[in-house]
């Protein structure tokens, strides 16, 4: 598996999850919040897939079974709460992996270094909603609890080895854990644990196969180009 394919169908992916709030957001500002980390995600997923092929075709013409990203990203928003959870997750975990591959001499190391302070912020809105919505009313609390609980058991796929990725996934996985407990202990809020949060184990969204929300998702980020295959603006 290609690391570059990997990483950019993971930015790819979450960047259309976001795009979805546009309109939907709770408050204005977070309108311009979400839509600049979409952003953000685009680019990055723009330049790992170029390393790879032709963007647009690796985006919109392939099958849903050639999509390597983690079944994390794909899962729908539900409430604002459910949407800060994924990020929380996924942005920790991109921040320690980008800092690794930074350090490294590989293809990956430029854009690693780049998307650095970008991923950085990502972290940063996450953690300030998690810490707002956990220590805030007892429904706000309650809702992120929830998010947390519900999207734990999609966590354990980022720790899997990615081929030609130099990655110390066991120290990526230590700091994970402890920059999330650290984070949700601020909030008062509980690392999910037991049979009510879901077991912690891996997808297999890496090898191609994903869960039901994902299938409706490609449908609508592929339609327009595949209605009009050979368009250009």
């Amino acid at each position: 598996m290609n690391a570059a394919i990997a990483l950019g169908d993971d930015a790819l992916v979450l960047s259309h999850r976001l795009g979805e709030w546009a309109g939907h957001a709770p408050v204005l500002e977070e309108e311009v919040a979400l839509a600049n980390i979409a952003l953000d995600l685009l680019g990055q997923a723009r330049v790992l897939l170029s390393l790879v092929g032709d963007e647009d075709e690796l985006a919109y013409l392939r099958e849903e079974r050639a999509f390597r990203n983690l079944q994390l990203v794909e899962q729908e928003n539900g409430d604002f709460a459910h949407t800060i959870a994924r990020q929380l997750y996924f942005s920790t975990y991109q921040r320690l992996l980008y800092g690794q591959l930074a350090d490294g001499k590989g293809a990956l190391a430029p854009l690693s270094a780049k998307a650095l302070k970008e991923v950085a912020y990502h972290q940063d809105h996450a953690e300030q909603w998690i810490m707002r919505l956990g220590d805030g009313t007892a429904e706000s609390h309650q809702r992120m609890q929830q998010g947390l609980d519900s999207l734990w058991r999609f966590t354990g796929e980022m720790f899997q080895p990615i081929e030609s990725a130099t990655v110390d996934w066991r120290v990526l996985k230590d700091g994970w854990l402890d920059s999330i407990a650290a984070v949700l202990d601020r909030a008062t809020l509980t690392v999910p644990a037991g049979p009510q949060a879901g077991a912690w184990s891996a997808g297999a969204g890496r090898q191609g196969l994903h869960t039901e929300p994902f299938g409706r998702m490609l449908a609508e980020m592929q339609h327009l180009h595949r209605s009009h295959p050979g368009a250009t603006w």
